[in-house]
């Protein structure tokens, strides 16, 4: 019997070290390198866009803290959390954007605000309507922005292929009826870190 359960520990500590094992370290939590398929300098790279996102987080609003939580994924930016109102997430999403190295970015934050049917319509007209303008402008690929519209201000997040694309894109939102403001986070293809060859 003391045999048996001397091997079946030994065996036991032998298997475990096959297993990868969960990090904690300098830079965040993590799985260990050898389960990650990224490469070193790429993990290296996520984690320092993700502290430094968090950090301008903080400073915009001590709350996001512990409210937002960050995940970057090969220069993929996932948020998570609750706001209070719709602009605080749209401003959430464009200090994403402007983050250092951003491919994308997915917003799944929550909001709180009791919510408005008549100005939810008056919206998603304003975003449908610049949408519709970009599909059919041939000097716009439409399929590198995401739009979002809050209380008749356009947000828009993107990658332009050259300065006149991105002034084109500001300038078909100015234009829409019942606008207020456009805020704009567009960036260009030569300013990425990562290009497509």
């Amino acid at each position: 019997m003391k045999n048996k359960i001397l091997l079946l520990f030994l065996t036991f500590c032998i298997l475990s070290g096959c297993v990868g094992s969960a990090s904690k370290g300098l830079f965040g939590t993590g799985v260990t390198i050898a389960l990650d398929p990224r490469s070193l300098g790429t993990q290296i790279d996520d984690s320092i866009m993700q502290k430094n996102l968090v950090a301008r987080l903080t400073i915009r609003e001590k709350s996001y803290f512990l409210s937002i939580k960050t995940q970057v994924l090969d220069g993929h930016i996932i948020l998570t959390g609750n706001v209070n109102d719709p602009e605080e997430k749209l401003h959430i999403t464009k200090l994403a954007w402007e983050t250092e190295g951003a491919r994308s970015v997915k917003n799944d934050v929550k909001i709180k605000e009791k919510f408005s049917f008549k100005r939810s319509a008056k919206d998603a007209l304003i975003t449908s309507q610049l949408k519709t303008a970009m599909i059919f402008d041939k000097e716009i690929k439409a399929t590198n922005y995401n739009i979002d519209t809050y209380k008749k201000k356009i947000f828009i997040y993107g990658i332009a292929l050259n300065s006149e694309e991105r002034e084109k894109v500001i300038s078909e939102a100015k234009e829409i009826l019942d606008v207020e403001d456009v805020i704009a986070s567009i960036f260009l293809v030569e300013d990425l870190r990562i290009q497509k060859n």
